[in-house]
């Protein structure tokens, strides 16, 4: 990999609409990070929601599971990367996706949704979906293996990686 590789990592913001102040929100709004240095991305859920998701799309992949949190249940990081990733929500409100150190095949879009409950308020196996994540009034239900970021995205993060 040359020196002059510079890959982007593409954060994929996910709102709702028609829903009172109901906005998902996520930042930094962008983020230029070396190998090796630290990455926190912040999700604010629609206020009164109970549970918050955190995905990942590959460059010609479809959204993969990473985690959810669903009140103060314990959060199931079955999807979570090993080592670098980890991810929290202090007290139920927003959540923090953190990746340390940064490397390059961390390219991706990071996708969060947010939804009141779950389906049945069961506890979520890595192959369940939630039926219901508010990711856009135009696209309300859980997005299926394949879909892109220009069918899903309302805003953007980018964090941009470069080799030192």
């Amino acid at each position: 990999m040359g020196s002059g590789l510079l890959c982007w990592v593409t954060l994929c913001v996910l709102g709702v609409g028609h829903t009172r102040a109901g906005v998902v929100s996520q930042s930094p709004g962008y983020r230029v990070a070396g190998r090796g240095q630290t990455v926190n991305f912040r999700c604010d859920p629609i206020p009164g929601h109970q549970v918050l998701y955190w995905y990942r799309q590959m460059l010609g992949q479809g959204p993969e599971y990473l985690t959810n949190f669903q009140g103060k249940e314990e959060p199931d990081k079955s999807g979570m990367p090993k080592n670098r990733f980890s991810a929290e929500r202090p007290e139920s409100t927003y959540s923090y996706l953190k990746i340390q150190p940064v490397e390059p095949e961390d390219s991706a879009l990071y996708l969060c949704a947010s939804s009141p409950t779950t389906a049945q308020h069961s506890h979520l196996l890595p192959v369940h979906k939630p039926l219901r994540a508010h990711f856009s009034s135009w696209f309300p239900e859980m997005p299926e293996k394949g879909a892109t970021c220009s069918s899903l995205c309302r805003g953007k993060t980018q964090l941009g990686f470069h080799k030192r």
